[in-house]
């Protein structure tokens, strides 16, 4: 299949090689243009503006930062279907284009708000965000959550599978972010959890890198754990993500959380904690700076 892609990023780089190993021709668009010129090597095309991914692509796929972003990429001035899409000259803009799979992670409103203007130019949306990190990107191995109609996303599947070891259809268009929603108040929360199990046990004197081993096999054990206890003890080790991307993500729990009159006390804890830690100056730090907010302190040792 011929596929557009925008925001080739750090998860989206690898996702585009796993397309082209694939097979598929990906022409690749993003608002920093370096970024997808850093993809022609292996076999991407490169476009000035997302529109001109219509004249090529059967399914557009996403990966950028938020709301705005999306709703700019395709319903902007340049945009994939443009601001005209749903009228008479929406519905010829969308060229080729049957398919958009948002593998970004934004609010479910918002997706069935753009969902809407989308199937008005005749162009099915699936709302498949992921789960696996920049690992799972690279490995091929990412979770994707999916929304939308039944038929949209089992044609995109396929597609999907290139980087992906498991789609599962979690519902009409929204339900793959409420999906992503429920993930990321888990990580969040436990990521934070961690961050508090660190710093009691290295204020009671105990190594703490040790987590790892002394918990693994229990019921506190997990990825999470395996993960961030090292990169809590250890310094230098490459991000795999900065607060702010936490914080987005929480903020939007939250939202949907008032919306749909669920009380979420721990969710609204992180949401507390990710305001401090933006507060300290460390929206821009990893996702392990949890433990810097705890431990201020420590920012100033290293």
């Amino acid at each position: 299949m011929e596929i557009g892609f925008c925001g080739p990023g750090l998860m989206g780089g690898p996702m585009i090689r796993h397309l082209l190993r694939s097979g598929h021709a990906v022409h690749v668009w993003n608002r920093t243009r370096a970024k997808a010129e850093a993809l022609q090597a292996d076999g991407a095309k490169v476009v000035d503006t997302p529109h001109e991914l219509a004249a090529h692509a059967e399914a557009v796929l996403l990966c950028v930062a938020d709301a705005a972003a999306v709703e700019d990429v395709i319903f902007g001035v340049n945009g994939l279907l443009g601001p005209d899409a749903g009228d008479d000259v929406g519905a010829s803009a969308a060229g080729k284009v049957r398919w958009i799979v948002d593998h970004s992670s934004i609010p479910p409103s918002a997706t069935r708000a753009l969902a809407e203007r989308a199937a008005a130019a005749g162009v099915g949306w699936v709302d498949a965000p992921v789960s696996g990190g920049l690992g799972g990107a690279t490995a091929g191995t990412l979770a994707i959550m999916a929304g939308g109609d039944a038929a949209h996303v089992a044609a995109v599947t396929p597609v999907i599978n290139a980087y992906a070891s498991r789609v599962t259809h979690m519902g009409a268009v929204g339900a793959g972010q409420t999906t992503k929603l429920c993930n990321q108040a888990i990580v969040t929360s436990t990521v934070a959890a961690i961050a508090e199990a660190v710093t009691l046990a290295q204020r009671s004197g105990i190594d703490a890198a040790r987590l790892t081993e002394a918990l693994a096999g229990g019921w506190a054990d997990s990825v999470l754990l395996q993960t961030f206890v090292p990169r809590m003890t250890q310094p230098g080790l490459p991000p795999l993500g900065a607060l702010k991307t936490f914080q987005k993500d929480v903020d939007t729990v939250a939202a949907t959380a008032f919306e749909t009159g669920t009380p979420m006390p721990v969710s609204g804890t992180v949401q507390q904690l990710l305001r401090l830690a933006a507060a300290m100056g460390l929206s821009n730090a990893d996702f392990a700076a949890f433990v810097d907010v705890l431990q201020p302190d420590r920012r100033s040792a290293q």
